[in-house]
């Protein structure tokens, strides 16, 4: 079992809190990505469950083993770091073959594991080369070999792809899903992106100054966000926010009102649209001033504002600077939130 739970962990450096007492299930073989913004905590969960950072209360299970007090490299994990962290001096293969050398692992053993990995990450011709003389994407998939060869039940890995263009982000995202259905382990995958984390993860966990804000499947965050920070950190362009007021059932922003049947008591609403469901031939249609896009080719993102709300909408490349268009929304693709918490009504 490489199942990982963390039961009510907190983190504090001195007074300050770092990560606020979370409970986090992740299940044998998932591959489950943290995200959020600088800052927020995820590394420091990564760091938790390797052991390179000590927990200041709650425990940390690997199976159904508490590691709490296990030191690193006996929690049979493997960790994939931003930086590549090759040695520039040894070759690919004793790169790859570094951790099982420093085990005392037999030489035939170490042989035919590194080319097993090499195999299943297209180094094999790449063997005997040195990091210098290798692509970024090369020499991430040279620290995931690493990894690979020690048959870890868990493999975390910290923004492994922020160094490299985006292209290259586009080819290992693939690689490394690949790899997970290959390797039939549990990943725990930290990242900024939300299109990594929407492209990559089973599940998703939204973090937000150390406090999980939302775990759920990709499908589910982006549709049905549990508050504003979720739906806004979710989604590119970002989520519109629009300040509303409800009384008794009628939501009025700007120059448009409609009735909304069953809403709670809650008069101060924030409304959120994504800019996909600003199109033409909505139940609901307003006007607005283009002030600024941006060409996508085929599309623009259009900026506008509604009230004191700055917004945005995916609309066909036909509009200009200073322009009016109409806009209409469906209010079955409007979200409500309250203005005061931020919670999902």
């Amino acid at each position: 079992m490489s199942s990982v739970t963390l039961k009510n962990v907190c983190k504090k450096y001195d007074s300050k809190i770092v990560i606020d007492n979370i409970d986090l299930e992740i299940q044998d073989k998932e591959f489950i990505v943290l995200v959020g913004a600088s800052g927020c905590g995820k590394s420091t969960i990564l760091r938790m469950i390797a052991g390179l950072e000590e927990i200041s209360g709650g425990d940390i299970l690997i199976g159904d083993k508490k590691v709490n007090d296990i030191a690193p490299k006996d929690r049979d994990i493997a960790f994939v770091f931003q930086s590549y962290a090759l040695y520039p001096h040894m070759t690919v293969r004793e790169n790859i073959a570094f951790g099982l050398k420093m085990r005392k692992v037999d030489k035939a053993t170490i042989e035919k594991k590194v080319q097993e990995a090499a195999e299943i990450l297209n180094l094999t011709e790449y063997l005997d080369r040195k990091p210098k003389q290798l692509s970024g994407g090369q020499r991430q998939r040279v620290a995931l070999g690493r990894a690979i060869v020690r048959n870890p039940k868990v493999f975390l890995m910290d923004e492994p792809l922020s160094n490299l263009d985006a292209k290259l982000r586009v080819q290992m995202r693939s690689e490394i899903k690949k790899l997970h259905e290959k390797l039939q382990t549990t990943f725990i995958y930290v990242t900024h992106d939300q299109t990594e984390a929407l492209t990559m993860g089973d599940r998703i966990v939204v973090l937000d100054r150390g406090v999980i804000q939302q775990v759920a499947s990709p499908e589910e965050i982006y549709n049905n966000p549990s508050n504003t920070f979720v739906a806004g950190f979710v989604g590119s362009p970002q989520m519109n926010f629009i300040s509303a007021k409800n009384e008794n059932g009628l939501i009025s922003f700007g120059d448009v009102n409609y009735h909304c049947e069953n809403l709670s008591s809650v008069s101060a609403l924030t409304l959120g649209i994504r800019p996909e469901k600003m199109v033409c031939g909505g139940d609901l249609k307003f006007s607005a001033k283009v002030e600024m896009y941006e060409l996508l080719g085929s599309e623009k993102i259009v900026y506008f504002n509604i009230g004191e709300n700055k917004c945005s909408a995916k609309l066909p490349p036909d509009y200009e600077i200073g322009e009016t268009i109409e806009l209409s929304v469906n209010p079955s693709d409007i979200y409500l939130f309250d203005a005061e918490t931020g919670k999902r009504i």
